[in-house]
């Protein structure tokens, strides 16, 4: 997944997410659910998204995120992937049911460049796909975070195929 060629100048900016759109990749209404979100811009949108659709394609998590492109890598690449950056929000865990989750942000600038994102994968902490990715711009914040919720931690190109599998329940 391209996050861009350090020319960021020349990608869109990110967009802030509707609520109310459904996840290009699950069809989960995006605002229903907890956790970081994800927009991918592509040269020609309609590669990837079909029946004339010209806008970001648009994600209710990072996992969501990630598999969509994967499934997509033969059609195109994305000019840019974006991501919720968590370093960048003060963000509240919602600890009142069985397992912690993440607050959700969609404004366009709670959003980073995924590939320079440090990625705390498999915590105790929900997102809307269960198993959440949650990206950190400051990698302290991310070890901090897997210090206290659990999980591993990943670099952008370290994610795979097999890594987004395996978060499937």
């Amino acid at each position: 997944m391209n996050g861009g060629d350090g020319s960021e100048a020349s990608v869109p900016d990110p967009i802030t997410v509707d609520s109310d759109r459904a996840c290009d990749n699950c069809t989960m209404i995006i605002g229903d659910y907890p956790g970081p979100t994800g927009q991918s811009f592509y040269e020609d949108p309609e590669s990837v998204l079909g029946d004339g659709e010209n806008r970001a394609a648009q994600f209710c998590s990072s996992r969501c995120t990630y598999a969509f492109t994967f499934e997509n890598e033969s059609k195109a690449e994305p000019e840019v992937s974006y991501l919720t950056d968590y370093s960048s929000v003060d963000y509240e865990l919602d600890e009142n049911g069985d397992q912690p989750e993440m607050e959700k942000f969609l404004d366009a600038e709670t959003f980073a460049v995924a590939k320079d994102l440090t990625l705390v994968v498999d915590s105790d902490v929900r997102g809307a796909m269960d198993k959440s990715m949650i990206g950190f711009s400051d990698t302290d914040g991310a070890e901090s975070f897997q210090a206290e919720w659990g999980g591993d931690v990943y670099e952008h190109d370290e994610v795979n195929r097999e890594l987004i599998q395996s978060l499937k329940e």
